[in-house]
């Protein structure tokens, strides 16, 4: 029998397969602590061997996984990004369109902003950090938000083909203003420790509400059904 007539070995595709999944299991566990890191001291703060020391791991087995401190960080702005979305995107979709998934979108993100006033946001830090530093980590930080933020400003243009809007609400000026309650939570509580912030949080949402939206009569009559007329009114 010659070298090539043997029989594949039968135990190097599963060996092969297990480390594999072994090496991803480790890699999302180091994102998963430099995450938690990343929120204490911000992503330029993070490095491989302050990962190695959290996690208890060699600098290079860190290094092995990533590369380079850019492929941490931005693998730490993906990973804050995909949960972000499943925390607050994903959950308000089940909503009906218009204002009932327009609210839910803002209660989830403000009950995600309610436990970063404790540990910090990437999106707020990460910006501060990288505003005037061009490169990937930058980029990545701003595709992240601006997702984010078309995914708001689809639902402000739903929220006004159903008619609980006015027809003239610009969608960049109301996603600037609803924003700005995020961001000034932050700098209120976060930092000034202003009690009352998250309140005056909300109470802001509801008073951008009434200002952009359609008086209560018109939304229900416009999503009443429609009565057929009787035989007598047509004959009138």
């Amino acid at each position: 029998m010659s070298v090539a007539q043997l029989p594949p070995h039968p135990a190097r595709a599963p060996r092969e397969g297990k480390a594999l999944q072994k090496g991803q299991q480790t890699k999302a566990a180091i994102v998963d602590a430099a995450l938690a890191l990343a929120t204490q001291i911000g992503l330029e703060g993070l490095s491989i061997g302050a990962l190695a020391d959290a996690t208890q791991m060699s600098k290079s087995g860190v290094f092995a996984h990533f590369g380079s401190r850019e492929e941490l960080q931005i693998s730490v702005v993906r990973e804050y990004h995909a949960r972000f979305e499943q925390q607050v995107f994903y959950p308000a979709v089940g909503e009906p369109r218009g204002l009932p998934r327009l609210r839910a979108m803002f209660a989830n993100w403000m009950k995600l902003t309610s436990v970063e006033l404790d540990s910090g946001c990437i999106y707020i830090s990460g910006a501060v950090e990288f505003d005037d530093r061009p490169g990937p980590v930058r980029d990545a930080l701003a595709w992240s938000v601006q997702t984010w933020h078309e995914a708001m400003r689809r639902a402000i243009t739903l929220a006004k083909d159903e008619g609980h809007l006015r027809a003239e609400v610009e969608e960049e000026q109301m996603l600037f203003e609803i924003h700005g309650l995020i961001l000034a939570l932050h700098y209120e509580a976060r930092f000034l420790k202003n009690p009352g912030s998250i309140a005056r949080a909300h109470t802001g949402f509801e008073n951008i509400l009434q200002r952009y939206g359609v008086p209560a009569v018109a939304v229900a009559a416009k999503s009443a059904p429609k009565s057929r007329p009787t035989a007598r009114a047509a004959k009138e």
